[in-house]
């Protein structure tokens, strides 16, 4: 599943190609992935990109009238192909045409990236879903409320107003077990599996701990966890994953679906439990 790493690399990847050109096409092969009735979706046609940017779990597509909402939820990924590359074979598939507007400069790592298309090309975004989980949703700029579950969002993890103390605020709001805490996306958004356990490892928590049973330490541990986590994960990803933004980097994880490896810290046998939502820990040194 896409979380906040993975999405805040493709939003100032796709921000730095799709900026400042029209849509030129808009296929949905894939029915009921597209949530927009073939009329609203021929609305997005002509609109041209103003941003990319990502909230959450999603990834948001701001045109001049309209936002295009993408929830990839488990199987969903994105793709930047030529036009006329037969694959990926595409979910939803938006074309663009040439720059229309000047862009604004890109992110430091992108500037001058080989992989970044001709101004004056065409190129398409295409969203892949085999599972056909995920779903996009057009409503117009600046609403929200035709994407389900975006009014109850928490701030994002990574978000610099969710300081220490902000933290400690709302950690003290939500009960319950510390992984099922940072995959709750009412406390803090963009955290799935993957991270929620890469984060408590990090800040040598059991994931089965109770938030009531932290410390104050122990809850200030885990904020500067979550922001480093995700910050170097982020970093990794810029090298790592363009040009081939469908692929999913999850190699370089410390701990999740390592069940058996020693533990990077410790030595001790990694534990892991479940099978589709797996949580994988160290019983010897995450207490």
């Amino acid at each position: 599943m896409p979380e906040l790493p993975d999405l805040a690399v493709l939003a100032e990847a796709f921000d730095a190609v799709l900026t400042g050109r029209p849509v030129t096409q808009v296929r949905a092969p894939v029915p009921l992935v597209l949530r927009a009735t073939p009329a609203r979706a021929a609305e997005i046609t002509g609109q041209v990109v103003t941003a990319v940017t990502r909230r959450g779990k999603h990834l948001v597509l701001h045109l001049e009238r309209d936002d295009l909402w993408a929830a990839p939820m488990l199987t969903g990924r994105f793709a930047l192909v030529p036009p006329a590359l037969p694959r990926p074979a595409p979910s939803v598939a938006l074309a663009f045409g040439p720059r229309l507007a000047a862009p604004r400069p890109p992110a430091s790592w992108i500037a001058g990236a080989a992989w970044l298309p001709p101004q004056e090309g065409e190129i398409e975004l295409r969203y892949l879903d085999p599972s056909r989980m995920g779903k996009l949703y057009t409503v117009s700029t600046g609403t929200t409320s035709g994407v389900p579950g975006i009014d109850g969002l928490g701030p994002d993890a990574d978000d610099p107003s969710l300081t220490l103390a902000v933290w400690r605020a709302r950690i003290r709001r939500h009960p319950g077990e510390l992984k099922a805490l940072l995959r709750n996306q009412a406390f803090v958004a963009g955290i799935g599996n993957a991270y929620s356990d890469e984060i408590l490892w990090a800040a040598g928590l059991s994931p089965f701990r109770r938030r009531a049973s932290l410390a104050d330490e122990e809850v200030d541990a885990l904020h500067g966890a979550t922001r480093e986590t995700l910050a170097a994960a982020i970093e990794l990803l810029r090298a790592r994953v363009p040009p081939a933004f469908e692929k999913q980097v999850r190699d370089r994880l410390r701990v999740h679906l390592r069940g058996g490896s020693p533990c990077p810290r410790c030595g001790a046998r990694i534990s892991q439990l479940g099978s589709r939502e797996v949580t994988s820990y160290c019983r010897s040194c995450q207490r």
